[in-house]
């Protein structure tokens, strides 16, 4: 059997990760202030995580769980429909995506915090 491909932090991205990581959006560090360390029902999360090509957001490997967080350029009809393409390529890979725009983050945080909870299978 021939093995698979890696998929997960591909090297010629970790710069990329690298840079993304200590350049956090102001709702990325809010979400990652309740997601790192396993605050989070114990969950380990990663931030600006490359899977493929794509460098997600956050990622929890246990739930193969994605969630991004988007600016308001993601609203304009080339990026929608790139973030389309690139939610169905990772979906059709098993992962599940949780996608908000940055200000729902910071408003409606509980909500969040219960879809992931939701999604993982926590009460």
């Amino acid at each position: 059997m021939k093995p698979r491909k890696p998929i997960h932090d591909l090297t010629y991205l970790r710069n990329n990760r690298k840079t993304l990581r200590k350049n956090l959006t102001p709702a990325e560090a809010f979400l990652w202030g309740e997601l790192k360390s396993k605050k989070l029902h114990d969950l380990k999360f990663r931030r600006q995580h490359s899977i493929k090509n794509y460098i997600v957001d956050f990622y929890c490997a246990q739930h193969q769980l994605i969630i991004e967080l988007d600016e308001d350029y993601h609203d304009e009809p080339a990026q929608f429909e790139k973030d389309q393409l690139r939610d169905q390529d990772l979906e059709r890979m098993g992962f599940n995506i949780l996608r908000y725009e940055n200000k729902y983050v910071f408003d409606e945080l509980i909500n969040v915090i219960d879809d992931i909870k939701t999604v993982c299978g926590i009460d």
